[in-house]
């Protein structure tokens, strides 16, 4: 199975955006409808939440909105103010070596269901480089302050009212600048489902942060993550997903004290952390490795060209990613 990729650039929502909308909404909407979005909170909830929690992101909202064709569902989706269930596994780590701090992750999903863009964007005062998820939100990235911010599902069943995962990591992205103003935000945010969000920045400073709709974010202090948080509290989720097995793996990788970012990394493209249930709809789609001391961000996959772009050399591309079927 061949899945495509592109790298994009811009300053405010324009040419990009449209192209991420373009080729996402037709599926997200789908998604969005059949799993309860009817039901979703209205428009003005949205705008109430967002002017509560993320007041510095309504103008990027609204602008998001006015760039693309849209209406009352579009608004409501890009706010990702109490979607529908949205989970995806994947596992991460933070290390400091020779080179400076890195982060490095891998995002497992069903290769075909992800969005395969890098966007960097200049959406407010701030340049942007990520994975685009949710439209609007991110899976991982790093802004020029030097903050690097990725998420994991971090194992429960719950659901609340909050905003979805990714809609959280662009916020921190587009107003935080080091590690202690991204757990104060997280503090501070909802999240509508179990999400663990790990942040780094160029100082080598970390920390993954568990958030849950029914009860207070928890500062776990760890290095690394999958998918649980105090402890696998969905049995089948955490059997299927493999997490205490990833995450014993991490505990004795990150052990080593020789390790550099580079045998992380490797780490990362060998089982246990690389996962290979892609009939299922869990396999791991991309490493990427964010060094935020350079400004850099790597994409890998096993056997195949590795993708590098930093702030200063940021080539917009497209390019084909093998999977097995």
């Amino acid at each position: 199975m061949n899945v495509g990729f592109r790298s994009l650039r811009e300053q405010g929502p324009g040419p990009a955006w449209n192209a991420v909308f373009q080729a996402g909404w037709p599926g997200w909407r789908q998604w969005f409808l059949e799993r309860g979005g009817a039901q979703a909170p209205s428009l003005t909830d949205a705008t109430r939440a967002v002017r509560r929690f993320m007041p510095e992101m309504e103008g990027l909202w609204s602008g998001l909105v006015a760039a693309v064709p849209s209406d009352e569902d579009v608004a409501r989706f890009l706010s990702f103010w109490t979607p529908p269930r949205y989970l995806v596994n994947c596992s991460q780590a933070v290390l400091v070596d020779a080179e400076g701090p890195i982060l490095v992750r891998n995002y497992d999903l069903a290769p075909e269901l992800n969005e395969g863009t890098l966007l960097r964007s200049r959406w407010r005062s701030r340049d942007v480089i990520g994975m685009v998820d949710g439209l609007s939100g991110l899976a991982d990235g790093m802004n020029d302050a030097g903050l690097v911010v990725s998420l994991t599902f971090g194992g429960r069943a719950v659901a609340g009212r909050g905003f979805g995962a990714p809609m959280i990591v662009r916020y921190l992205l587009e107003v935080c600048s080091d590690t202690y103003q991204a757990v104060e935000a997280l503090r501070s945010v909802p999240c509508h489902m179990a999400y663990n969000v790990t942040v780094l920045d160029r100082q080598g400073r970390s920390e993954t942060v568990y958030l849950s709709p029914d009860r207070p974010a928890i500062v776990s202090g760890k290095a690394f993550t999958t998918n649980h948080q105090l402890g696998v509290e969905w049995p089948r989720h955490g059997r299927l997903s493999r997490t205490v097995q990833r995450a014993e793996a991490l505990e004795r990788i990150l052990a080593d004290p020789g390790l550099d970012g580079a045998g992380l990394a490797a780490a990362f493209l060998t089982p246990p952390l690389l996962a290979t249930s892609y009939a299922q709809g869990f396999g791991t789609v991309y490493t990427a490795c964010y060094r935020p001391a350079a400004g850099a961000v790597t994409l890998l996959w096993p056997g195949q060209a590795a993708r590098h772009w930093t702030f200063q050399d940021y080539g917009q591309i497209e390019f084909q990613v093998s999977y097995p079927d």
